[in-house]
């Protein structure tokens, strides 16, 4: 069967379609296939940050301090990428392998991120990160005011991989280690069946002291990793706000805040709680060996669950995250879409999902 040769294409005479900052990039936005959901899902956020830094406009930073409350800071695209989002040397890499955290962990196989930010005069990877992008309001805000929306977020279990790999980092030392033992303390030595719920959940409460511990001690260390950008539809949730796009920033420590916001039970082992063990077990782990077997933790401290995912968080559980001025009004307009993708890209989506949907179905964004 002959090879299907792939076409670029190019809808604006004398243009190729393309994203707002992305001159270098491991999606060739010249071709249809580099427009499909998963893509676009990932790379419009990107363009977006890249875009918003063009404006001097810094995303909105979800961190915590030192007593593990929620605080909200601004985080300059440089700060966020490792790297000038606009500059020659930036290379927008998606759903590539994060090279830093790799000497962390062993696996059947490494797990990718999806966009790692490199520089191309010295290949160095200067920033991993999740991309999430999400709807406002989501179900459970949508028929509430414009202060208390949220949006759903899905948190995959690789992403407990990632902040247990930052965390690693931090205590990357001889000293390090011990410091990061003695704040875990002794409950690794006094589980013999980690994948046993009857042993495990005794000492849960134990076990979120110890993580908590951690997260106090590296306030002043954490880092991004979760870009989270939102796009706001209006009312009737039938159209896009005027201002309806904006870009929220997770750190490392913020989303272990995230897995703890729930109820805890007892006797039994939830998803969230799930979510903490692992991370424990993995930092044990490396205190004891220097890295930590990722596939093995997953797969055997299953708890009953499925192990696509850690856990999800719905939008009224955001809510307390997010909420901001940037959350009732976005900075950034519909109009201004036409000025982040760029050569009639729109007319490339498939629009499978509703972001795409919307895009597609209102042309006059982009006369």
């Amino acid at each position: 069967m002959a090879k299907k040769v792939k076409q670029k294409i190019q809808l604006v005479e004398g243009v190729d379609p393309g994203l707002f900052g992305q001159k270098y990039s491991s999606r060739d936005y010249r071709y249809e296939e580099s427009w499909g959901k998963n893509q676009f899902n990932s790379s419009f956020p990107a363009s977006l940050v890249a875009y918003m830094s063009s404006k001097d406009i810094s995303p909105v930073f979800i961190c915590t301090d030192d007593k593990n409350e929620i605080v909200h800071n601004q985080i300059s695209a440089l700060e966020l990428f490792g790297i000038d989002p606009l500059s020659e040397d930036a290379y927008y890499d998606y759903e590539a392998g994060y090279y830093p955290y790799e000497r962390y962990y062993t696996a059947s196989k490494k797990e990718k991120i999806d966009l790692v930010m490199i520089n191309r005069s010295s290949s160095i990877p200067m920033s991993g990160l999740e991309v999430k992008l999400t709807t406002l309001p989501d179900n459970t805000t949508k028929d509430l005011s414009d202060a208390e929306y949220g949006s759903e977020i899905v948190v995959r279990s690789p992403t407990i991989l990632f902040v247990a790999c930052s965390i690693c980092a931090c205590y990357d030392s001889l000293e390090g280690k011990m410091r990061l033992h003695n704040m875990l303390n002794t409950i690794g030595e006094e589980i013999r069946d980690w994948g046993e719920i009857r042993q495990v959940a005794p000492h849960y409460e134990a076990i979120k002291r110890a993580v908590l511990s951690v997260s106090s001690d590296m306030a002043d260390k954490q880092v991004p990793l979760i870009m989270q950008p939102i796009w706001k539809t209006d009312k009737r949730l039938t159209d896009l706000d005027e201002k309806c796009l904006d870009v929220f920033v997770w750190s490392n420590l913020s989303v272990i805040q995230m897995a703890l916001r729930e109820n805890t039970s007892e006797d039994d082992i939830s998803r969230n709680q799930r979510t903490i063990i692992w991370l424990y077990k993995m930092l044990w782990d490396f205190t004891q060996f220097g890295k930590f077997n990722y596939t093995a933790i997953v797969n055997s401290l299953a708890y009953k669950y499925k192990t696509d995912k850690a856990f999800a968080i719905s939008g009224r559980l955001t809510n307390q995250f997010m909420k901001s001025q940037e959350l009732e009004t976005p900075r950034i307009s519909k109009y201004e879409i036409k000025n982040i993708i760029l050569g009639d890209g729109q007319k490339l989506l498939r629009p499978e999902r509703r972001f795409d949907a919307y895009l597609v179905s209102h042309p006059e964004l982009f006369e």
